[in-house]
């Protein structure tokens, strides 16, 4: 059996000739860029090959790779199908990342749903044999206590702790513990997961915890991950849920130990999600969001036991998913909605989560209407001839001006590529100097001045233009194609902007606030928003950001049964809006795309 040797690795991999590259090194953990799930659409699954052969290159793989990396052995692993011995040598490290996991924090009672109660039993006797479950019942005025609680009580003969979701006892524990009641509060994101340990008895978070969301081996963004679920039915829906359940244990694990808590003194999980993430989490089958007319199995929230599905907490302890509304306006969206008190408010406020797809819900005249945009992934870096993730030597930011291109760089680091708030920054730029035109194009370079300072960031590859990002390597470009992305990306979001408002009957002078939310949009400065078009001029003074309110919100639902509630009601009373349904769309997205 021909083997697989990776530089930096004692592992010999053995594989069965014929077999994807790119799936071997995933089912032997090791880590390679795929944010199209291996369609060859992404160019980001790059390896270098060191020895060994693999035949000629064909055409898909030739347009994603340089004269030179052709020269040093680099491949497409998604496209290759190897025979024989290879050894290769990964090009990227994967890298610490960027994660937001604050927020704006409204206030709120404090009435969780998980409580302790301290008793005592009458202790049994040789003249007295009353049994543990009857003197439990006695002490505490129960009529039952289920099984599943009955089989984990571990017999005392004093003090005992009844633990409560509501006025059901789920467990009963030896002595006094009424001073641990731990809960987690957990953001699914497509691209990041961050999660809070919470003391229930006096809300605080004790821990936080963030890290890449694991399914990306499936897909960077949620429509690939919904298109390899189609194509592997059964299997897809376990790897999925596996993924992201084991990052949960792991999270979880490595907090408590941190705290120095036992994991069964956590009994609640409560998990704000878009609905794909729901659907994978649970472990239910999402065919039905990827193919007209994209209804989701489920949008109502789900309180179950967290064990079953293979979450270690306590034995019987909860799990809360909140509630959603569509297929596209998940509960992470509910939960935004919520805590920036949309539900309460008599001003006209339009909330946003940017990213892969942007959510938008507008309130107005009491009502609450939502409509989701198809970003696409280039907004978070992908897609992009240069692009990357937010982690460390992304460039966050940069200013061109005569003399060089000033940059910020995460990390302080030599950079190594761009991510998307750095995507922006350089569109801002490159509009506000006139190298990118209002069409999207970039100028023509014979048509500047010879000592025009343009002439030095623009070069030509082939007939191509593209922009040269002034690093040390000289290695750093945004290109034709990559304008165009996030070009398409801005048509989508402020078309979805514009619908909405024209559908409610209000003018952008009529909207009191623009509420920005989520990971990617807290690192977009006002400037970057509406210096790309993005949003407009005209909202510049009114941009508020609230941070990762999905996070905050499942914290303020693990912390409240009137939350719980409230979420119920507001899920019910967003109405969705289909964009591609409206009249007049086609023209509004066209109109759009213009910076």
């Amino acid at each position: 059996m021909p083997k697989i040797f990776v530089k930096g690795s004692s592992k010999a991999i053995e594989y069965l000739p014929g077999q994807n590259l790119l799936q071997i090194l995933h089912d032997n953990d090791i880590f390679i860029e795929n944010p199209c799930n291996g369609k060859g659409s992404c160019g980001k699954c790059k390896v270098k090959i060191t020895e060994g052969s693999l035949g000629e290159i064909p055409e898909a793989e030739k347009k994603f790779l340089s004269e030179s990396e052709i020269k040093e052995g680099v491949r497409l692993s998604c496209l290759i199908h190897p025979e024989s011995d290879l050894v290769i040598e990964t090009l990227h490290k994967e890298r610490e990342h960027k994660i937001l996991t604050t927020g704006y924090m409204p206030e709120f009672n404090l009435s969780p749903s998980i409580s302790k109660k301290l008793f005592e039993i009458e202790k049994p006797s040789l003249e007295n044999q009353i049994s543990f479950e009857d003197a439990i019942l006695k002490s505490l005025s129960l009529d039952e206590v289920d099984f599943d609680v009955l089989k984990m009580i571990e017999p005392f003969d004093e003090a005992g702790t009844a633990v409560f979701d509501k006025d059901k006892v789920i467990a009963i524990e030896k002595g006094n513990t009424t001073d641990n009641i731990y809960g987690l509060a957990i953001d699914i994101g497509t691209t990041t997961v961050a999660a809070d340990l919470v003391d229930m008895k006096s809300g605080k978070a004790i821990l936080s915890s963030s890290d890449i969301n694991p399914q990306k081996k499936f897909g960077l963004d949620v429509l690939t991950r919904i298109t390899y679920a189609l194509e592997n039915e059964e299997q897809a829906v376990k790897n999925l849920q596996h993924e992201i359940v084991n990052l949960i244990n792991k999270m979880t694990f490595e907090m408590c130990m941190s705290a120095n808590i036992s994991k069964e003194h956590i009994y609640e999980v409560s998990v704000a999600a878009n609905t794909t993430m729901l659907h994978f989490l649970l472990g239910i089958k999402d065919n039905s969001i990827g193919k007209s007319p994209y209804a989701p199995v489920f949008v109502k929230s789900k309180y179950i036991k967290a064990s079953s599905i293979g979450i270690n907490i306590n034995s019987n302890g909860k799990l809360y998913c909140l509630p959603g509304v569509s297929s596209y306006i998940g509960s992470d969206i509910v939960a935004g909605a919520f805590v920036a008190k949309l539900h309460d408010s008599k001003d006209n406020i339009l909330f946003i989560d940017i990213g892969t797809n942007g959510e938008i819900v507008l309130a107005s005249k009491g009502k609450l209407l939502s409509c989701s945009c198809a970003a696409g992934p280039a907004l978070e870096g992908m897609n992009i001839s240069c692009g990357m993730r937010a982690a460390t030597g992304a460039i966050e930011d940069m200013v061109i001006d005569k003399e060089q291109v000033r940059l910020s760089v995460i990390g302080e680091q030599q950079p190594i590529g761009i991510c998307g708030s750095g995507i922006l920054a350089a569109l801002r730029e490159l509009l506000k100097t006139g190298i990118v035109k209002k069409d999207g194009s970039f100028i023509k370079k014979e048509k500047l001045a010879e000592d025009d300072y343009r002439q030095k960031y623009i070069r030509l590859n082939g007939k191509k233009r593209e922009f040269m990002i002034e690093d040390k390597a000289k290695t750093l470009y945004i290109t034709q194609s990559d304008i165009r992305q996030i070009q398409l990306a801005k048509g989508a979001i402020l078309s979805g902007f514009y619908a909405l408002l024209n559908k409610s009957g209000i003018s952008i002078n009529e909207l009191d606030k623009v509420v920005i939310a989520g990971q990617f949009g807290s690192h977009l400065s006002v400037d970057s928003l509406t210096g790309t078009g993005i949003l407009p001029k005209e909202v510049e003074s009114k941009i508020t950001y609230v941070g990762n309110s999905s996070k905050t919100g499942a914290y303020m639902a693990l912390m409240s049964d009137e939350v719980k509630k409230d979420l119920e009601k507001i899920a019910k009373t967003i109405d969705y809006m289909e964009l591609g349904a409206s009249d007049g769309y086609e023209r509004l997205f066209a109109d759009c795309l213009l910076f």
